[in-house]
């Protein structure tokens, strides 16, 4: 996965086009835009797609290796990055390597409104389920039983990056690195361990479920080492995850109202849980 283009960073002789000095720690060669995009095309294929400013920042922020990072317009780039993210600066600096409109537009499916994409490296299988298996855990790890909506599933993951749980696991057939799963977490996927599981190879720890007919949710304290699971937004739990289920909850909610969003639902429960409430 490594790529022998290095990242660049906009500058010549004259300094760099936003003004600021550069310095040893954040200089580096500027590419031709060809080479960049050769680059790009090369590695696209197995490497995560981070789709916007906002996702190359946590990304970076939370140790991603990235390759190759582009944008078709550095200099609003990098004022974003002074406003928003002045401790990954100069490291964006060094990244990001500015590229034609429609050279851009040609490497993402839906173009961001910050005109940012990069390509990171897929954090080892292994060592997430190293993390994931870990005993005894400070932070709960989220299930979602066979998800469907993928802009759901990278919400829940921004929640649960937030929280600092321990991981979030996917069952069924979604992919939770899916691009537009990636892009619904804003790239806190690398801040949190993230991957796909058989209902039988959950991870250790009492298993509550969130369901209807469970108790309500505000009569017990959850534990730090629980694995929390939560339905598909139709279907609801599998039987396979029923079956296994430890303790069912049920989340406060009016009569005759249907059902909660499925990352409203997870940040609830996961309030309820850093709050330790009974």
């Amino acid at each position: 996965m490594n790529d022998p283009v290095k990242s660049p960073v906009s500058g010549s002789e004259d300094g760099p086009e936003d003004g600021r000095a550069v310095s040893p720690a954040t200089a580096s060669i500027v590419r031709p835009a060809d080479d960049v995009l050769r680059a790009w095309r090369r590695l696209a294929d197995a490497a995560v797609l981070l789709d916007g400013f906002h996702a190359l920042k946590h990304a970076v922020r939370f140790g991603a290796e990235v390759p190759v990072a582009v944008t078709a317009d550095r200099t609003a780039a990098l004022a974003l990055a002074d406003e928003l993210a002045p401790d990954v600066r100069d490291r964006l600096a060094q990244l990001l390597q500015e590229v034609p409109q429609e050279a851009y537009r040609a490497l993402v499916p839906r173009p961001h409104p910050t005109a940012v994409a990069a390509l990171a490296v897929r954090p080892s299988r292994a060592a997430h389920l190293a993390v994931l298996a870990h005993t005894p855990r400070t932070a709960p790890v989220v299930v979602l039983d066979n998800p469907r909506n993928l802009g759901n599933a990278g919400a829940v993951i921004r929640l649960a990056a937030g929280f600092g749980v321990t991981g979030v696991v996917t069952t069924g057939t979604m992919d939770p690195w899916h691009p537009t799963v990636v892009r619904g977490g804003a790239g806190l996927h690398f801040a949190t361990a993230v991957e796909r599981l058989e209902v039988a190879d959950l991870p250790p720890g009492p298993l509550f479920a969130l369901d209807p007919e469970g108790d309500d949710i505000r009569g017990l304290r959850l534990p730090d080492d629980a694995v929390l699971a939560f339905g598909s937004e139709r279907s609801g739990l599998s039987a396979e995850l029923r079956a296994r289920t430890d303790h069912l909850l049920a989340l406060p909610m009016r009569p005759q109202v249907s059902s909660y969003n499925l990352a409203t639902s997870v940040a609830m429960t996961l309030y309820h849980w850093s709050t330790g409430s009974f």
